[in-house]
């Protein structure tokens, strides 16, 4: 018999740790190769992590909400036979962890005497209305940082959120004797903690509203954690950024000509449907080229010109939440790379597969609303972003059709671009043109284009 370690791997470039959400399997459980074993979560994405090998689950090194940094063991896996990749009997197990039990030891005897005036009792977070991160949580779960220790820290983040880099700072000062612990054996002597300035500040930010009223039958269903973070991200764009919209009608008649033409073959010889999403974002990234101010972060005072076009697809998920994959150098592709780009991030992201690295960088995002019937809306900018263009729904209608013989009525297919951007940085001139470039390429669309 022999052990094999399964370790967090590696998420990408910008994810150096995650929260482990769900077991999916316990002690005991068979587990085939590359069956999840757990679920884990960072601030970009969730995902499941396989096992590398068959075998029986022996232990698990960490808890629901722990949060977990690259490479550390999460689960010991029992294999049968001796396999060159699988780590050897239990002894070389203990062998790895002398090392780390060392340190933990010693970091114990560090903070033994900060420790003996700070409640060991878990901090009740229900009871504050500041938002904490799950790892900010969790650093204060394990040093024993008290509630009132918590709320007097100063944080960096937006909206004054406390920060990793926030809390580990202010364990440093503790345990050099530099941070003023907040008593907790007498309610009476909080006081200090209750004139801190940050919280004082943020009673001033976010006033505390009454509770809504749990009516009989009511049913309480508490926000998802990607719930959380979307709500709080949609919070901090909509405080960031001064959200101006124009809109253009598009006469699309064309396009969904030449589709419905080419749509049959384009399956058969791809293995691809040819939905309007990819001929859409080719419009986009043709527009950025032409308006590259579009495609800009604003970074206090300084604007920052992004080389690249990355652009994010917002995509529905099944839960009900949202997710932004970012199609990478979009204006690179041609309609079929775009077309099979699309679809891939689509199914994945439904999937829960997507991996980090393809949430990140992007540098403008478009959403389609018409998906579910709307005609236009006031899509919220993706923050650093300054731009999002929502597609709405195409309808045939009745419209006036010029020709070299005179005006007739006749049906056509259209549909309204909204176009919201952020008015620090970009004025209404250019806002108008960027999304009225989207709709003169639409509106041009070449009927016999080969593909």
């Amino acid at each position: 018999m022999a052990k094999f370690e399964l370790k967090l791997p590696q998420m990408g470039e910008s994810v150096a740790e995650a929260t482990l959400t769900t077991w999916l399997k316990e002690v005991g459980d068979t587990v085939e190769l590359d069956e999840a074993v757990f679920e884990i979560a960072t601030d970009k994405v969730d995902s499941e992590v396989p096992s590398e090998v068959e075998g029986v689950l022996l232990e698990k090194r960490f808890d629901v909400d722990d949060v977990i940094k690259v490479g550390e063991v999460v689960a010991v896996i029992q294999v049968d036979g001796d396999v060159d990749d699988v780590l050897g009997d239990s002894g070389s197990a203990d062998e790895e962890e002398e090392p780390v039990a060392e340190q933990v030891e010693a970091l114990e005897n560090q903070m033994v005497h900060v420790k003996e005036s700070v409640s060991m009792a878990k901090p009740d977070f229900s009871s504050s209305e500041r938002f904490y991160s799950p790892l900010v949580k969790n650093i204060a779960k394990e040093e024993g940082v008290s509630m009132e220790e918590l709320e007097a820290i100063i944080g960096t983040g937006k909206e004054g959120r406390v920060t990793k880099t926030d809390i580990m700072a202010y364990l440093q000062d503790r345990s050099n004797g530099n941070a003023r612990p907040a008593p907790t054996s007498a309610p009476k002597e909080q006081k200090p903690v209750e004139e801190a300035p940050r919280p004082a500040k943020m009673a001033e930010e976010k006033p505390k509203h009454a509770p809504i009223p749990v009516g009989h039958g009511d049913e309480v269903i508490p926000l998802t954690r990607m719930g959380k973070l979307i709500a709080q991200h949609m919070i901090d764009s909509v405080s960031t950024s001064a959200h101006v919209q124009s809109f253009v009608e598009v006469d699309v008649t064309n396009v969904v000509n030449w589709r419905e033409k080419m749509k049959k073959a384009f399956e058969q010889r791809e293995g691809e449907k040819l939905t309007f999403t990819p001929i859409f974002m080719e419009a986009v990234a043709v527009a950025l080229k032409k308006f590259p101010m579009m495609n800009i972060s604003l970074d206090g005072d300084k604007v920052i010109k992004k080389k690249n076009i990355n652009l994010g697809m917002a995509a529905a998920l099944p839960d009900g939440n949202l997710i932004v994959p970012v199609i990478k150098n979009a204006d690179q592709l041609n309609l079929v790379g775009m077309a099979k780009t699309v679809n891939d991030l689509a199914n994945r992201a439904r999937n829960n597969q997507l991996k980090p690295d393809e949430v990140k960088d992007g540098t403008y995002t478009v959403t389609n609303v018409g998906s579910f019937g709307s005609v236009f809306g006031t899509p919220i900018i993706n923050q650093p972003q300054v731009g999002i263009l929502a597609l709405g729904a195409i309808r045939k209608l009745p419209s006036v059709i010029e020709t070299d013989q005179g005006e007739y009525i006749g049906i056509r297919s259209k549909m309204f671009l909204s176009h919201s951007y952020d008015h620090r940085v970009v004025n209404g001139a250019l806002g108008g043109m960027f999304v009225k470039a989207v709709a003169d390429y639409l509106e041009a669309w070449d009927v016999n284009r080969e593909i």
